[in-house]
């Protein structure tokens, strides 16, 4: 019986995207949507197969929110059955655009991350567990200029479910797996309700950033690292507030302060 989704392809031409795809795909970044996949090309990703369902719609709208990738994503893009495409997706995105990745070397993020004149911190999530809250916390990385983030414990900051939180933004910062004791070089700050009041406090440009787990807080291990313990301000009676929500004012408060300015000048959509 025919399959519908390979009908009319020729399994022996090289050019053909469903093939290509399927060869790389066990090995590769999925992005997922067409910003996932802007990002990426913005910030020098290797993307060597990318589908769309409508071509015409997916460069329309590169046109109208990011006209600097519309060229790119002009040579890029092969149009592909509705059926094809989902194929090639565990969940469809709204835009109907999927592409594949290469993932940047572990060795060129290490040596961001250990750069000893970092001018901008790393985030550190110590154990997370949620997929989604770990890609809003890429993407709010990536958007002050943060060098990377970092991820301990069992949760691959690299999966697709992650990588589509981020926005294809893992492709703007240094996004690595690393233990408590492979962390970089530099003064730790971590969160935590016990700690100082951040507002009465400056953090450093080359500072790593802690946050606990969103159920269990702070390791002991990364606990007993840390130079000092901060906290957010927070109403009584409020338990907490969300990761990303923690990251993103942390940072703020870091940029407000005079770090990052070069980065937050306005830019792309």
């Amino acid at each position: 019986m025919t399959d519908p989704v390979t009908a009319g392809l020729d399994p022996l031409d090289p050019l053909d995207p469903l093939g290509r795809w399927r060869r790389l795909a066990d090995g590769a970044v999925l992005l997922d949507g067409f910003h996932a996949l802007k990002h990426a090309v913005r910030f020098g990703a290797e993307v060597p197969v990318a589908v769309a369902v409508d071509r015409r719609a997916a460069l329309a709208l590169a046109g109208e929110l990011a006209p600097d990738v519309r060229a790119a994503l002009d040579g890029l893009l092969t149009e592909v059955t509705e059926a094809t495409y989902a194929s090639l997706v565990p969940r469809p995105h709204p835009t109907a655009v999927a592409a594949l990745a290469v993932r940047p070397s572990r060795e060129a993020h290490l040596d961001r991350l250990r750069q000893a004149s970092r001018t901008t911190p790393v985030v550190v999530l110590d154990n997370p567990r949620n997929l989604g809250n770990a890609g809003a916390v890429i993407r709010l990385a990536a958007g002050f200029g943060a060098t990377g983030v970092v991820t301990t414990g069992t949760l691959d900051p690299w999966h697709p479910t992650v990588v589509r939180g981020g926005a294809g933004l893992h492709f703007a910062t240094a996004v690595e797996r690393l233990t408590v004791d492979e962390l970089p070089a530099g003064p730790v700050f971590a969160l935590d309700p016990e700690g100082d009041d951040i507002r009465g406090v400056e953090l450093p440009d080359d500072a790593l950033l802690a946050f606990g787990s969103e159920r269990s807080g702070l390791s002991p291990e990364l606990r007993a690292r840390a130079g000092r313990l901060l906290a957010l301000p927070m109403r009584p009676q409020v338990s907490s507030y969300n990761l990303a929500t923690s990251v993103a004012m942390t940072l703020y408060h870091w940029s407000a302060a005079g770090g990052a300015s070069h980065y937050l000048q306005g830019s792309p959509r």
